[in-house]
């Protein structure tokens, strides 16, 4: 039996995998290549959806497939297939109607299981393309046909996300859906118990691992019930003390090869699941 064979890694992207430039450290792709050859599965689990993580996709070569849109798909790369996926209610729109009138300026985004749509535009949407690399594909959010993985908000005024964090979940038909904030400038409607914690057990399942030996990494709090519900939740050092409290260990930040550090433990036998 290989050393690390029957051991299932899921990371997050973002502040966690991912430095502050957006890069993966050498120290992190070898030690990842490491667990890999001796019989781990490495793989994420992103709020991203798979056409705009692709390119990260390629970088590190998981060998399992990853999950997405915060735990709404499991999608295989190799394939270009959804394994599942599980889409929202377009009651939602009815909430973003609220928004719309009631946070003035709040920009909003449908994601679909195949295409990204920019419903309103505002410094935060700009500064997510940039960041991601998406195309600017406007629609008006009532005219997006295709089925939808979830809405997200944008606004860089701190004041708008605690705005909509009220009010959203005033909505009559908010109890079909789930709210949580990605980062700090984004906020997001999920199906109701759609997230990363419920996802990685159903990979795990899909891949035949024991939900004990299962690793999690993050760093926020739609990371939160992913380091909850894994054999060994993992947060960087970086991460929102929500995160921190919700991890077995507290590991060094994502500008020091969390990763690597934790890889280099388990094979140590100084992180133990």
């Amino acid at each position: 039996m290989k050393r690390f064979e029957g051991i299932l890694i899921c990371t997050d992207l973002d502040g966690t995998l991912l430095r502050e430039d957006g890069t993966v450290s050498k120290e992190n792709m070898d030690a990842i290549a490491y667990f890999q050859k001796r019989g781990g599965l490495f793989t994420f689990i992103t709020g991203r959806m798979p056409y705009f993580a692709a390119d990260i996709y390629e970088m590190i070569q998981p060998n399992a497939p990853f999950g997405c849109i915060n735990g709404g798909g499991i999608y295989d790369h190799r394939k270009r297939e959804y394994l599942w996926r599980r889409p929202i209610s377009r009651d939602c729109l009815d909430l973003v109607d609220l928004a719309y009138e009631k946070v003035p300026g709040i920009g909003i985004q449908v994601n679909g299981f195949e295409h990204l749509y920019f419903a309103t535009e505002n410094s935060a949407m700009v500064s997510f393309r940039e960041k991601t690399g998406v195309p600017n594909l406007v629609c008006p959010y009532r005219e997006v046909q295709e089925d939808f993985g979830k809405i997200l908000f944008g606004d860089e005024r701190e004041e708008a996300i605690q705005a909509l964090a009220h009010l959203l979940p005033t909505h009559p038909k908010a109890g079909q859906f789930d709210f949580i904030r990605s980062e700090q400038t984004l906020y997001e409607i999920l199906p109701k118990g759609t997230n990363k914690g419920s996802l990685l057990p159903r990979l795990a399942a899909l891949l035949g691992i024991d939900m004990k030996r299962t690793v999690a990494f993050g760093d926020y709090n739609n990371d939160v019930q992913m380091l909850k519900v894994a054999g060994l939740g993992v947060a960087v050092a970086n991460a929102v003390p929500e995160a921190k409290a919700a991890a077995d260990l507290v590991t060094v930040s994502n500008e020091e090869n969390a990763i690597a550090a934790v890889i280099d433990g388990l094979d140590k036998g100084t992180v133990r699941l």
